[in-house]
């Protein structure tokens, strides 16, 4: 069932973003040949509001054929009012931006939907002290109970860590002991750690891990969901844009790229987790989609949008020579990139790394 759902997950993802292209084609009043979910031989079709909707042979993606716009054939150009290509340039910009800004506005949604319905965190409760460190001399002690920092209250041990890392200076902890209410002042160090991304970074530290065991539900109201909400999905943008620009540089290396088998692997994991973990990957996934799409490469709509801003400053249109040249690059970088994917994917299932 894990499975089934992480394609459930997946192709909704996909015809979110394809329905963003929809909508602003649409609205310019582009005609829509084909919307369809997955690419190559179509399974299936209908005819309806004017074009046709189909389901094809590989799910894994999908696609909106307009009228005068076509990457396997990028010439074919038409001049009819109603075509892509007669469009202005800021036109089909829009239109471009519609996919990926779908994309971002389904993740914020289902961060909405999580703060709403509620999710499990770890309470600030600490679960072991590490021996001489800030915390061990200040007096903390494994089972106690952080209530406020500098006299802001906190309900998740996540709210105290991002209060700690912003405020490296020794603050004033209210913790709660068995019955007692303690204050308990603690200056953090800067010790030397790892990020995400494998670097060797200081960052201020007292010492302390937070119990494992000690979970708390969530809920947040209207107002404050939409905050949680807008955060969460601005954090996961620059997390994932942050993973790309550590990618190029060489510090992340290109054995981490999933492909798609990973990607449903992962999506089925966390929907045995429960609901919240589950749509929350979905929509860090949905958010990684709009960003990747938007990346400058050919045949991607960030490629288009480069395409469209060129002719927007020269104001004359690429060649159909350059349009067939940029976008056969384009392909051969996605196929490239997409066996990379598979290939570590087979490796991870191998065992080899």
């Amino acid at each position: 069932m894990g499975i089934f759902w992480a394609l459930v997950a997946l192709s909704v993802m996909i015809f979110i973003h394809e329905l963003g292209h929809y909508l602003a084609a649409k609205f310019f009043c582009v005609k829509v040949e084909r919307f369809s979910i997955g690419f190559g031989p179509v399974l299936a079709k209908k005819m309806c509001c004017g074009n046709e909707w189909a389901i094809s042979a590989l799910p894994l993606g999908g696609y909106v054929q307009m009228k005068g716009q076509d990457d396997t054939d990028p010439g074919k150009l038409s001049s009819d009012p109603d075509s892509y290509s007669a469009k202005k340039p800021w036109q089909r910009i829009v239109i471009l931006l519609a996919g990926p800004f779908a994309n971002f506005f389904l993740a914020y949604m289902l961060y909405l939907f999580i703060a709403l319905w509620g999710y499990q965190a770890y309470a600030p409760q600490i679960g072991k002290v590490l021996p001489h460190s800030p915390a061990a001399q200040a007096g903390l002690r494994s089972g106690d109970r952080i209530l406020a920092v500098d006299g802001h209250s906190v309900a998740t041990w996540n709210q105290m860590s991002d209060y700690l890392q912003h405020h490296p200076h020794a603050f004033d902890l209210l913790i709660k002991r068995g019955e007692k209410r303690l204050h308990i002042t603690v200056a953090p160090k800067l010790t030397a750690t790892k990020n995400i991304f494998g670097e060797k970074i200081k960052r201020p530290m007292i010492g302390i891990a937070p119990d494992f065991k000690a979970t708390v539900t969530v809920h947040h109201t209207l107002l404050s969901a939409t905050t949680y909400a807008w955060q969460r999905t601005v954090d996961a943008a620059k997390f994932i844009v942050v993973g790309i620009e550590k990618m190029i540089e060489g510090i992340v290396s290109p054995k981490e790229i999933g492909g798609v088998i990973t990607i449903v692997d992962v999506t089925a994991k966390a929907s045995q987790m429960g609901l919240a973990p589950f749509l929350a990957l979905c929509a860090l996934i949905s958010v990684n989609l709009g960003i990747l799409n938007l990346l400058p490469i050919p045949a991607l709509d960030g490629g288009h949008i480069m395409i469209n801003l060129y002719e927007m400053i020269t104001r004359k249109s690429p060649t159909p020579q350059m349009l067939y040249r940029i976008t056969y690059v384009g392909w051969i970088f996605i196929i490239g990139l997409l066996g990379l994917g598979l290939y570590n994917d087979i490796n991870r299932l191998l065992g080899a790394h």
